[in-house]
């Protein structure tokens, strides 16, 4: 059976790839930094640190890919984004695990074309987008088997604090349909279970593809209104829609570091772009995604 560690196993693509690489039949090993409340560690669940490059070693002994689904705050990025690179990277080369990355959009920048492909040119314009690349780039460069599966943002039903169900969908059962751009514009999203189910069927494959290889997941490229629309259908309830407070969030950011961040990918819900996802239907021929319909049907809060 092959084994499978996955890192920051309590976050959005962690949590779906547990669930994902165990209906494939994988032996699953969960890392966090803590289990609070979440039941004992120790077994299957490990306690560690991503930065305890000792710790994670023993963590990740004798497994077959490792998921490095760490993500720090935004704010952090800059300060421990590297050593969280380096860590993971020695981890792989000790225990000579395939690594298998969540990547975003953020590489591509604010020029970048509406049909984003594994050959457009990384032009980042964000502190964070810089940020991304040079991560994917140490992996590229390390000789570490890396997979990277690129999507939009995340459609989810665990409310996690992103946008779709902290802002957009909140409250959709009165209606209410709140979205940070204009209607017309197409944005990328992925399905958050079907994006970590894909993820673990190339993994199955990893012995096929080169050292550093990058899928990107289509998800679903759809405007603001065919979103307020689909959620209408799904629930059963019309929306009503409404713009986002942009400069509520502005204001908060002259004193919130956090919301400075959110606020510099702004960029996105003014560019149009969608994930083209060509070679992951050839590489996964049997891999069926969930229907639009259906999956803001399970994610509507």
């Amino acid at each position: 059976m092959s084994k499978v560690v996955v890192l920051g196993a309590k976050g959005r693509f962690g949590r779906a790839a547990v669930v994902a690489f165990k209906a494939a039949g994988w032996s699953v090993r969960e890392v966090a930094r803590n289990w609070d409340g979440q039941g004992d560690a120790g077994g299957d669940r490990v306690t560690c640190d991503v930065l305890d490059e000792s710790a994670l070693v023993q963590a990740v002994l004798g497994c077959d890919v490792i998921v490095h689904a760490v993500h720090a705050p935004y704010e952090d990025w800059a300060t421990v984004l590297p050593s969280i690179t380096k860590s993971i990277i020695n981890a792989a080369h000790a225990s000579g695990a395939t690594v298998l990355i969540p990547g975003n959009v953020y590489n591509y920048g604010a020029d970048c074309p509406l049909v984003l492909h594994e050959q457009t040119p990384w032009r980042p314009t964000s502190q964070k987008g810089k940020l991304r690349v040079e991560m994917e780039n140490s992996f590229r460069a390390s000789g570490v088997r890396t997979i990277v599966i690129r999507g939009g943002d995340y459609i989810e039903k665990e409310k996690t604090g992103n946008w779709f169900d902290s802002h957009i969908a909140v409250k959709a059962r009165k209606g209410r349909f709140v979205y940070p751009a204009e209607l017309d514009i197409p944005h990328a999203w992925a399905y958050l279970p079907d994006m970590a189910r894909a993820g673990a069927a190339l993994c199955e494959k990893r012995a096929q593809f080169s050292a550093f290889e990058e899928f990107g997941f289509e998800g679903f490229g759809i405007t603001g209104q065919q979103m307020a629309d689909g959620i209408g259908q799904a629930i059963g309830v019309p929306q009503k829609t409404s713009g986002f407070p942009w400069p509520v969030l502005r204001l908060l950011g002259l004193f919130s570091p956090a919301m400075r961040e959110v606020l510099e990918m702004r960029y996105l819900w003014g560019t149009p772009h969608v994930v083209d996802g060509t070679k992951l239907r050839e590489t996964l021929p049997a891999y069926q995604p969930t229907p639009l319909l259906d999956a803001l049907k399970m994610s509507a809060p």
